[in-house]
């Protein structure tokens, strides 16, 4: 490995870099959001109580069918077969002529939407029975117990899960260079063979992927504490206080010491 062509590489073709790992922040940010409301959404139908007879109850079971059916296809093939399908496919099958962007992000959607609909499942799932059982004596259907009661705890427990994805989506653009998206693996494919210096090209493309899994990872960290909020906490009459870490320990000595 050269310094010298790596300083050559990036001074020369910094740009088409930056180009590359912006549009990769794009679609990887657009995909896990709107694959965040698509598994939020399906994780809520399959989790609804089904009638024990009537029409309702063949409705939900054939809805809960389909949705399963697409979770399972979608965690069960790669995204780069996806992507050839979904682009190329609808082009020869229904002659349909998609956008690059518009179909890297519609697929990168629909393949975290199907990862994103078993990790709310399972934080719905984890949610106490008491909980939702308490809802109901208040009066509340199933949706109102999990606008109010269910899915704001489920949000904040999924969300290291949901960074996770954020994370993955970011690596996994790469797959998308197969349906020629300018993302940062095809920007640095076509920079190799203007100059045909592989190894310095795809060292430069690590830093920059490197960067941006660690600071998206850092910044999801610093949010998941500050929902997490003080570690200690003082009930004192109607009010939640905070207590000192100092207060804490000098309590604890005198609690031990009687």
């Amino acid at each position: 490995m050269s310094l010298e062509w790596i300083i050559k590489i990036i001074s020369t073709n910094g740009p088409m870099f930056l180009r590359g790992a912006g549009l990769t922040l794009l679609i990887a940010m657009v995909g896990t959001v709107l694959g965040s409301i698509i598994g939020l959404l399906i994780g809520v139908v399959r989790t609804m109580p089904i009638p024990e007879k009537g029409i309702g109850r063949v409705i939900q079971k054939i809805i809960n069918w389909i949705l399963s059916a697409y979770v399972e296809f979608f965690r069960g093939t790669p995204m780069i077969v996806q992507a050839m399908v979904i682009y190329y496919g609808s082009a020869l099958a229904f002659n349909i002529d998609m956008n690059r962007l518009g179909a890297a992000m519609f697929i990168v959607s629909i393949n975290t939407g199907a990862y994103m609909a078993e990790i709310v499942r399972g934080g719905i799932v984890s949610i106490d029975q008491g909980q939702f059982e308490a809802a109901q004596a208040l009066g509340m259907n199933h949706l109102q117990t999990m606008m109010n009661v269910v899915l704001p705890q489920v949000v904040r427990n999924i969300l290291p899960a949901t960074g996770n994805e954020f994370v993955i989506n970011i690596k996994d653009t790469s797959v998308l260079n197969v349906i020629s998206v300018n993302e940062l693996f095809f920007a640095t494919k076509s920079v190799a063979g203007n100059n045909f210096r592989y190894f310095e090209s795809f060292f430069i493309a690590c830093i920059l992927y490197f960067i941006m899994t660690f600071t998206v990872t850092r910044i999801l960290r610093f949010i998941e504490k500050k929902l997490d909020g003080p570690a200690n906490y003082n009930m004192t009459g109607n009010q939640m206080q905070v207590e000192k870490p100092e207060d804490a320990i000098k309590r604890a000595k005198a609690m031990k010491g009687l």
